[in-house]
């Protein structure tokens, strides 16, 4: 399978891989103890230091990688984002200015994780990030396909996707700009983008599928598409076997199977 056929039989079918994602036993634990024990920290410090809350909402925005990051993460939290001097603009990331808005613990004191939308939001963005990390294990051009699906139509301008690595990744592969760019200064990078591309394109849901289609077929071209092989297929079977692991072929299990099949 390409990047392009395992990226489509998932994002033609998101509910479902979403679900299976969810009832994985990794995701439900983790998912479990953040929905009962997040209205506990009622104030930022202590959100923090309660690691398995913190990296659980860290992951659901993207910010997995930098959860060992707890005394600049307090620093964002506890300014909020009242002013655009604030650290968490200042840091000119759109996830972590993301998390700093959910998490306004500046504004809204003890009552920030007491909100059941908020509690719904970060499970959901954790559950989808959790799915994007896994089809990334299997293929990186999937992972990444996801993401952009997920993040570009948000995109305002060439500043806030050269805010974004994966973002940019995906749009260096598409259009065959080198990495090395990012040794240019930042505002010619942004003018090299916008002569190439029209950023108000991926609020367009055919554009931009239709410029995910061309970052695969490049993916795939630059990397070779072995690793896509079974991937969508292998890891159906792994999803829905740790949630039927009471024996026998459970109905996600079928369900991740015909999703394959059907494309």
């Amino acid at each position: 399978m390409t990047t392009l056929s395992s990226y489509l039989s998932i994002a033609r079918d998101m509910t479902r891989w979403r679900s299976i994602t969810a009832k994985t036993p990794e995701v439900t634990t983790q998912t479990r103890y953040f929905q009962d024990n997040i209205g506990k920290a009622t104030r930022a410090e202590a959100f923090v230091d309660n690691s398995r809350l913190f990296t659980y909402a860290m992951k659901a925005f993207g910010l997995g990688d930098r959860a060992y990051a707890k005394g600049l993460m307090k620093q964002v939290l506890q300014q909020g984002v009242a002013s655009p001097t604030t650290l968490a603009y200042k840091l000119n990331d759109p996830n972590i200015l993301a998390f700093a808005k959910a998490f306004d613990f500046a504004r809204n004191g003890a009552q920030t994780t007491s909100s059941s939308s908020l509690v719904a939001s970060v499970v959901d963005q954790y559950t989808q990030n959790a799915l994007e990390t896994d089809q990334s294990t299997q293929n990186g051009g999937v992972g990444l396909a996801l993401y952009f699906q997920r993040k570009a139509p948000a995109l305002g301008g060439p500043y806030g996707l050269l805010a974004d690595k994966k973002l940019l990744q995906v749009v260096q592969t598409a259009l065959d700009i080198s990495p090395m760019t990012a040794a240019m200064p930042i505002d010619r990078q942004a003018a090299m983008l916008t002569k190439k591309i029209n950023i108000a394109d991926f609020k367009d849901p055919a554009k931009l599928q239709s410029f995910i289609s061309r970052f695969a077929a490049q993916y795939d071209y630059k990397y070779g598409d072995a690793s896509a092989t079974g991937s969508v297929y292998s890891n159906a079977i792994l999803l829905g076997a740790s949630q039927d692991a009471g024996g026998g072929i459970g109905g996600s299990l079928l369900q991740a199977m015909q999703a394959y099949r059907t494309y």
